[in-house]
């Protein structure tokens, strides 16, 4: 075995870790793995007798090619097309295969990449890094060409915003499904009232359509204008099954013939939906790998 195949076996080990990272950094599967092998392109060309710390180093080398998206992504302008929804990780009820549960190990639920989307791209990788990662303040400075106290506060920052945006949501899974089932057969029956008996009164429904511009979004805000929406759910086309996304209740709805429509995320706090996350572009929709859910 030549040095190149040895080096090779040796990333492997650390490639999951990294992924995780560059989701959290991308909210994108296929960026995250996009960013997972320019690390390998880059290490594979390097003078590797002189690291000391390949782990270290590899995650150095992810973070920077990601806060580098992060920054064409601004200057393409993605950000003012309003919210978009970051890309789900879908899994079984009854089990998560074990890729999945290394990037979902923080409980990474949409709500938080949601709010992660919302952070300028050096709070959101020094937050991620430290906080996720425990990467310590020192290495991650010279990433974002700052202090380890500049650092430190913008991560600070983002822990302070990701705290009074998107608390824990019920960690009770079963109560969670209870709850979400009590929403669609409400929608389905077109009971308004029943609806808002689930709804949290601030809850917020954001919506990835994928119009044009591409990403284009929209978000509804309060228990009355999300109920009259819910409705839609009971055009009897749709097809629900139940599914984790993000490791939370959630469902894809589907054309007869199989198509997915849509993909829903749901955040339960203290028995009521406070957050429904859509993704319904269907260019997107096409990209995701359904195949674990066993269809």
């Amino acid at each position: 075995m030549d040095d190149l195949d040895c080096l090779a076996q040796r990333f492997e080990t650390h490639r999951s870790r990294l992924r995780a990272v560059a989701y959290r950094m991308l909210g994108s599967l296929s960026d995250a793995d996009d960013a997972v092998q320019e690390a390998w392109v880059r290490l594979s060309r390097s003078e590797t007798h002189g690291i000391e710390n390949l782990s270290g180093w590899l995650t150095t080398v992810v973070a920077r090619v990601c806060l580098n998206m992060l920054h064409a992504r601004k200057l393409r302008r993605e950000e003012s097309l309003g919210t978009r929804i970051p890309d789900p990780i879908l899994s079984r009820e009854d089990g998560m295969d074990p890729e999945h549960e290394v990037l979902l190990a923080d409980s990474v639920g949409l709500a938080l990449l949601v709010v992660l989307e919302t952070l300028a791209p050096a709070e959101r990788l020094a937050f991620v890094l430290h906080d996720m990662f425990a990467v310590p303040f020192d290495d991650i400075a010279p990433i974002v060409a700052r202090s380890p106290a500049a650092a430190r506060q913008l991560a600070s920052r983002a822990r302070r915003r990701v705290q009074r945006a998107a608390p824990p949501p019920d960690a009770d899974l079963p109560r969670q499904r209870a709850v979400v089932d009590a929403f669609l057969a409400a929608a389905r029956k077109g009971d308004f009232d029943a609806l808002l008996a689930v709804l949290d009164p601030d809850v917020v429904l954001r919506a990835d359509l994928g119009a044009m511009p591409p990403g284009a979004s929209i978000e509804l805000r309060g228990a009355r204008a999300v109920a009259k929406s819910a409705l839609t759910f009971s055009r009897p086309a749709r097809f629900v099954r139940p599914v984790l996304v993000n490791g939370t209740a959630g469902i894809v709805s589907r054309l007869p013939a199989g198509r997915p429509l849509s993909i829903l995320g749901f955040m339960v706090r203290r028995g009521k939906i406070v957050e429904i996350d859509i993704l319904a572009d269907p260019a997107r929709l096409r990209q995701l790998d359904l195949t674990v859910l066993g269809d």
